[in-house]
């Protein structure tokens, strides 16, 4: 009986204790990253190589994504309106919808996946093969050498190619409207201005900002602290497209109560 009752209460209070010790690492980690921001001399040089792996080589796949889901929103748009509402409230939709929602959250859930597991197993494999150990025997600091500029380059790239996707996400909402709803531009544009704010684009940055720091730093807390080999790598790679995932989904609704 007594390891019925005490033997969940131990399950607990251990995940309890692995969650909380993940916290004082990522802590660590954080705070070790913003000490090294003053050793430009180690991070500077790799700050443009991973601008271009985290935005440019990850714009293919987002705009890919954007496309079609403005296509799709156009058409359900136009589906859910029949009837008293005029159709040019497709283009408010799409606009909406796209520069709030869609095209920040499914910007960064993808590049949770392509970028975060990226990140996480390649810094892995580094700790898994003693590179970031040889590293620090060599004198270098890991964090800036590794953890800032990742970072950092997520910070600078993410808002910029989740404005490419809501470009492209809306141009390709608005060629939907015009070839498949018998829509002309002056509609759909007249739509897409009607509720249109400038605020809803500094948002979309805000909410990409705090993605791709998110992204880039649960790539690296998870990279940095593998262990196991090959397999570790794998189960690291894999945490960090589910925390990601689950960050950016809380700061989303966390965007939106605090600052709508």
């Amino acid at each position: 009986m007594r390891a019925y009752v005490l033997g969940p209460l131990a399950t607990v209070g251990r995940a309890t204790t692995r969650s909380l010790g993940s916290v004082g690492r990522a802590w660590a980690l954080l705070v070790g990253a913003f000490r090294s921001l003053r050793n430009v001399d180690v991070w500077g040089p790799h700050l443009l190589p991973q601008m271009a792996r985290v935005g440019v080589e990850s714009v293919p796949i987002a705009l890919f994504i954007a496309t079609f889901t403005g296509v799709v929103m156009s058409l359900q748009a136009s589906y859910t309106l029949t009837g008293s509402i005029p159709l040019y409230f497709v283009g408010t939709l799409v606009g909406k919808t796209m520069i709030l929602e869609l095209g920040p959250v499914l910007t960064g859930l993808t590049l949770a996946g392509r970028v975060g597991a990226s990140i996480s197993a390649e810094l892995g494999t580094m700790r898994v093969t003693e590179q970031i150990d040889a590293l620090e025997t060599l004198a270098y600091d890991p964090v800036a050498y590794l953890v800032v500029p990742r970072i950092l380059a997520g910070i600078i790239m993410f808002p910029v190619v989740v404005m490419l996707s809501i470009s492209v996400g809306v141009a390709s909402g608005w060629i939907t409207a015009l070839q498949l709803l018998d829509m002309s531009s002056h509609e759909f544009v007249k739509g897409l201005r009607l509720f249109f704010e400038t605020w809803d684009v500094w948002f979309a940055g805000i909410k990409a900002v705090s993605f791709g720091a998110t992204v880039t730093g649960v790539g690296c807390f998870y990279g940095f602290h593998t262990q196991g080999g090959a397999e570790g790598v794998g189960r690291s790679a894999t945490r960090t497209v589910v925390i990601a995932s689950m960050i950016i989904l809380f700061l989303d609704a966390f965007w939106a109560a605090t600052l709508l």
